[in-house]
């Protein structure tokens, strides 16, 4: 009797190899963003044994097995069970989201999924927030290492949430002895989408320059980041982690690769129309984003460097992938424009329209006083 075909005894070979004996990786946000690719990424590592997602719909990663919950239902305990690490990314930092429903859902389903994480024998749960939890101040050491302090104040979109998420995670292993909980902390994120105060920054006609200032600029590739994430899962680090690109850029270096043109305004008038706009719910921004254009806040990334961790992009790639991604979009004071409220602002410059916009502030305050 011949034997059976090469590729036929293969097959036989592979069904007969042990499973994967790495771990078991909940990922929680797993549908969209940064959890859809880490999602992606663990199902396909020969390092991890299966990969659990859980999110509020399906995602499309098919080798995952999911559950479909809101990460604040207690029932996500039983969900983790069998699980090693768990990487919670079920975060809403969304600009357009109400301030109060965001930090509801951002506190409540870190809080949920730590304890749920602690019940079902997880040993290691993995948060990431952003290094903008160090703040961005004019005596900032460049670079940060990961043991500054954290110095950043509820003033900017989402940064108390992700404050309060870093407390939680420092209270974690106290309140659940043998909990692990490691902190990822990624710089200006770019890339799967990703849409924040920072990234629409490059959407304006002009850039922002607050004079008297001292910007630096360092990105990270959700790839990178997606990298680093893995890093934690496998145990090659732990702790609190900083990560983004090698160095940082100038303001000079970046509105030249850029090509865009600065709009350099005093500080009371930038920070007073800002903080003006987002009052009146003109803008989804507040004044306190602008600190983060305005001082450096470049982190080391020395202990994933350290464990052999390194960027594979620089900071002038993701700046021209975040340029690719934000052409055609067009915002002023961190809001969105329609295409004819674009060309008029493209037109205008962006000082005109933010000094306008500050105008009609005045304008509606003095019609208020003469009611």
């Amino acid at each position: 009797m011949s034997s059976p075909d090469p590729q036929v005894r293969a097959a036989r070979n592979h069904e007969s190899t042990p499973a994967v004996r790495g771990p078991v990786v909940a990922v929680t946000g797993a549908a969209s963003g940064v959890g859809a690719l880490l999602t992606e990424r663990l199902a396909a590592s020969d390092e991890i044994r299966q990969v659990i997602a859980i999110d509020e719909r399906r995602g499309e990663c098919a080798a995952a097995r999911w559950h479909i919950l809101d990460v604040r239902d207690p029932a996500i305990a039983d969900k983790l069970r069998g699980a090693d690490v768990v990487v919670h990314l079920a975060l809403d930092l969304d600009l357009e989201t109400d301030a109060a429903a965001r930090t509801a859902y951002n506190v409540r389903g870190t809080q949920t999924v730590l304890t749920a994480a602690a019940a079902a024998g997880v040993h290691r749960v993995v948060l990431c927030t952003s290094a903008m939890v160090y703040g961005a101040l004019p005596d900032n050491e460049l670079p940060l290492s990961e043991d500054a302090e954290l110095r950043a104040t509820a003033e900017a979109t989402g940064v108390g949430d992700l404050l309060e998420v870093e407390r939680l995670a420092r209270r974690a292993p106290r309140a659940h002895p043998g909990l692990n909980v490691t902190v990822v902390r990624p710089a200006v994120l770019v890339g799967g989408g990703t849409d924040t105060a920072l990234t629409r920054y490059f959407e304006s006609p002009r850039l922002l320059v607050v004079a008297g200032s001292r910007p630096a600029w360092q990105f990270c590739h959700v790839e990178d980041l997606c990298g680093a994430l893995e890093y934690a899962v496998l145990e090659k680090v732990d702790g609190e982690l900083a990560v983004g690109c090698d160095g940082w850029l100038e303001q000079e270096e970046v509105e030249e690769l850029s090509g865009i043109r600065r709009m350099e305004l005093p500080s009371a008038v930038a920070l007073g129309a800002a903080a003006r706009l987002h009052r009146i719910g003109l803008t989804p921004s507040p004044a306190g984003d602008l600190a983060y254009t305005m001082y450096p806040w470049v982190v080391s990334g020395s202990r994933l460097h350290d464990a052999g961790w390194r960027p594979r992009w620089t900071n002038e790639e993701v700046l021209a992938e975040l340029l690719e991604e934000v052409s055609g979009r067009h915002t002023v004071a961190g809001r969105r424009l329609g295409r004819k409220d674009a060309t008029a602002a493209g037109a205008a410059g962006a000082t005109v329209a933010l000094l306008g916009a500050a105008a009609v502030v005045r304008r509606a305050r003095k019609a208020r006083r003469r009611i």
